[in-house]
């Protein structure tokens, strides 16, 4: 078999980070190098030929995950330009959705990798770089008036923990639907005129 091409190389190595990226958030960075490789339809022993080490691929994939979800968060408030809380409940009702519920491997990279980052908060310092930059990014899309955002995200992303963890019950669509009822009367307070206390 011949050699790859640098083109090609190229290519295996985005599907790769593409693959771990979805890979990483439905199942946690634990995931074998063996089962991701496979997963990318490419041979383990490509992996060492691509990256230094599985740290240097968790980076990426967080990288990739955060970029992704970046555009996309972009592109609704590109639809609805000029209409910021129309656009900031776009975003409440689809992270706060069954379907996101249901897709971790396409889900929000700040839920998908809190765990793994927390157990090892020493680990990969870019990795946590682009995580913390990720959540101010999320936030700053969520605020309002005096609002930073921090809260609203903090109760999107609690909301989501609890109804993948009692998916399957009645009150796992009670959760999300308690989080966007909290949100919606949150950003309607803000943008309610403020009455002067004189």
């Amino acid at each position: 078999m011949g050699r790859v091409s640098q083109a090609q190389a190229q290519e295996n190595r985005q599907r790769v980070v593409a693959t771990a990226s979805r890979m990483f958030r439905e199942k946690g960075t634990a995931v074998s190098v063996a089962d991701l490789m496979k997963a990318a339809g490419l041979t383990h022993g490509g992996f060492h030929k691509q990256f230094a080490s599985k740290d240097d691929l968790v980076d990426e994939a967080i990288a990739h995950a955060f970029a992704e979800h970046a555009a996309h968060s972009a592109a609704t408030f590109e639809e609805r330009a000029g209409e910021h809380e129309a656009a900031r409940r776009t975003l409440i009702e689809q992270y706060l959705s069954v379907w996101h519920r249901d897709h971790a491997a396409d889900g929000c990279p700040v839920f998908g990798f809190a765990a793994d980052l927390g157990r090892e908060p020493d680990q990969a310092a870019r990795a946590r770089h682009v995580y913390i930059n990720g959540i101010r990014n999320r936030a700053a899309r969520l605020a309002t008036g005096d609002d930073d955002g921090m809260a609203q995200l903090c109760t999107m992303v609690g909301a989501l923990a609890l109804a993948r963890a009692t998916r399957g019950d009645p009150i796992s669509e009670e959760l999300l639907q308690a989080a966007r009822t909290a949100l919606a009367e949150s950003g309607t307070k803000q943008s309610e005129p403020q009455q002067r206390m004189d």
